[in-house]
């Protein structure tokens, strides 16, 4: 579970978000909706310990300013860019995060089939199109299985194509039990 506690996030005088209350169940998907400015991205770096802010997040129990690093390791995330090394394979990519996230090696390649890059392994992640490295991002963010799955603006720069199929990704991932926040400026994916 996820509780954010009126949470407020201040840069200088601007108030980038201000009293949000919300609070997201075990296994429900919950979607931050608006316009680009509106603070989506700010509560989302709150919520992964990126800024501090005022007010509480507490995640799976765990008090994210006090034990941020317990809070995180509950949580897959996606971010709205992605930043991978061009050169290196997609296997290559998913093996260096399973190793970073202690989770099991042998997560990289099925997760990799999961999202539909089965057969892509040996790619030069450089070679992928956007909507390959969204799904690269996606399957990066589940290995060690995290309960949450944290997600920014993952469509913003995809064509109708790939994102029909990251969206489609995601209702697996939901109905495989996941907690998922999703932040989207794009009414027609909320």
């Amino acid at each position: 579970m996820i509780h954010f506690t009126i949470l407020t996030k201040r840069f200088g005088s601007f108030t980038a978000v201000d009293n949000l209350s919300l609070q997201v169940a075990e296994r429900e998907a919950v979607a931050l909706w608006g316009p680009n400015g509106a603070g989506k991205t700010t509560a989302v770096k709150c919520l992964l310990g990126l800024l501090g802010y005022s007010g509480s997040i507490t995640v799976n129990g765990f008090d994210a300013k006090k034990q941020g690093r317990e809070a995180r390791a509950t949580i897959g995330y996606v971010p709205q860019q992605q930043s991978f090394y061009d050169e290196m394979s997609t296997l290559d990519t998913a093996l260096f995060f399973a190793r970073l996230k202690r989770a099991p090696a042998q997560q990289a390649p099925a997760l990799l089939a999961q999202v539909g890059l089965g057969g892509h392994e040996r790619k030069a992640v450089g070679a992928l199109s956007g909507g390959m490295k969204q799904r690269l991002a996606l399957a990066l963010a589940l290995l060690g299985d995290p309960p949450v799955l944290v997600m920014d603006e993952p469509t913003s720069n995809l064509d109708a194509a790939a994102r029909e199929q990251l969206l489609h990704l995601l209702a697996d991932v939901k109905a495989a039990g996941k907690t998922i926040i999703f932040s989207s400026h794009r009414i027609e994916e909320v």
